[in-house]
């Protein structure tokens, strides 16, 4: 399988994630913002620390063949999707992995090479034992110092114990200008409508530049670019937008149910817009990610005996995942985007033809996500139900 390839399957892992959350995790007008990359780098980092059964499913739910593909696929990310561009007039990007370990117990030397070479993951040997309170906080002011302090927090008062033996963490941080920047002063108060069937008044971005945008059935796609200075990878903030105002749930499973369906609707060209208006925002989300992955049918790494490669200590056959605790968020205003995501897992004992002029009018609910267009990796995916909430 070529990279393209395993990128395309993963967005479609990502999809799916992101429908589940939104189904399981969101109540009422609950806004969405997650990393489905971060779950899926650490959930990475776990396979690597498995074999048989465990690893085997795995690389299913993540759709890979073998563990060395995806290694190679999360090696390309993390070398070159998250490569800081800033230097060169591009978006500031990063990406961290850490591994805590009690200090009674020894890597197993496969593993830790895949953890230092391929995920370039700093390790710390830490007292689980006799420390976990300040183990948490250690890991906590990692998550914080690594997304520039947008997630203050990644673990719960009580995400440590004693039993915790290894903590396996995942940071990513992104801030993009917009290529072509909104004027603030013609940023107005609109209304919102919202899934209820109630409505907001909210802050409404607007230009009268040329869009990319593209209209489907039932649905408007818009791609908005960042700046890329003398970068040769290109990013870019798309919104999946329903004509229904309450169309948003259909949306999503349209899309999660579609291989490779951001592929199919990707707007190539610039049109002219009538009205276009779209919602300044600001999301914070954090959910403990394990029983939806157990929903989706990743059940064996929750599971005694499943992470056997881990560490070098007859205890082995007694870890598992305990909980996935994922946290997220995202700015959108009229300079650009500044978005981060950390994840850490606890181991314990067809197109329509478009007329020369559309409306673009994102004053409903709608799908939002930030893509390496050069490699097509999704690297946030989120909904906006009220732009009025965080």
């Amino acid at each position: 399988m070529d990279l393209g390839e395993s990128i395309n399957y993963q967005t479609d892992v990502s999809f799916m994630l992101a429908k589940h959350v939104l189904s399981k995790e969101v109540k009422g007008d609950t806004n969405l913002v997650l990393s489905p990359l971060s779950i899926q780098i650490v959930l990475g980092l776990i396979a690597a620390g498995t074999k048989g059964p465990t690893q085997d499913q795995l690389l299913c739910f993540l759709k890979s063949k073998s563990i060395d593909e995806l290694n190679s696929l999360y090696s390309h990310i993390i070398n070159v999707v998250f490569i800081d561009g800033s230097p060169i007039g591009g978006l500031r990007l990063s990406v961290a992995n850490g591994v805590w370990i009690d200090q009674t117990l020894p890597f197993r030397p496969s593993f830790k090479q895949v953890a230092d070479n391929v995920y370039k993951a700093a390790s710390e040997s830490v007292d689980f034992k006799n420390k976990p309170a300040e183990v948490a906080n250690q890991v906590n002011q990692w998550a914080k110092m690594k997304t520039n302090d947008l997630i203050k927090e990644i673990l719960p008062r009580d995400g440590v114990n004693n039993m915790t033996r290894l903590i396996l963490a995942n940071a990513l941080y992104f801030k993009g200008v917009w290529d072509e920047k909104f004027n603030a002063s013609e940023t107005k108060d609109h209304e919102f409508h919202l899934l209820s069937g109630g409505s907001v008044r909210a802050s409404l971005m607007t230009s009268n530049k040329k869009q990319y945008v593209a209209a489907f059935d039932d649905f408007k796609v818009l791609k908005l670019p960042y700046q890329q200075g003398t970068d040769p990878r290109h990013f870019s903030m798309y919104l999946i937008l329903p004509d229904a105002h309450d169309g948003l749930p259909a949306l999503v499973d349209k899309i999660s149910l579609e291989t490779g369906f951001l592929n199919h609707h990707v707007p190539y060209e610039k049109v002219k817009v009538r009205k276009f208006l779209i919602p300044k925002f600001k999301i914070t989300f954090g959910f403990e990610a394990s029983n939806v992955l157990r929903g989706l049918g990743l059940t064996l790494p929750f599971a005694p005996g499943g992470l056997t490669e881990m560490v070098d200590s007859h205890l082995s056959k007694d870890l598992f995942v305990s909980e996935v605790f994922h946290k997220s968020f995202i700015e959108v205003n009229e300079e650009g985007t500044e978005a981060a995501a950390v994840t850490a897992s606890r181991v314990m004992l067809c197109c329509l033809r478009i007329e020369k002029e559309i409306d673009f009018v994102a004053d409903h609910p709608f799908l939002f996500l930030i893509r390496d267009e050069s490699t097509g990796a999704v690297l946030f995916i989120g909904s906006l139900l009220n732009p009025q909430t965080d």
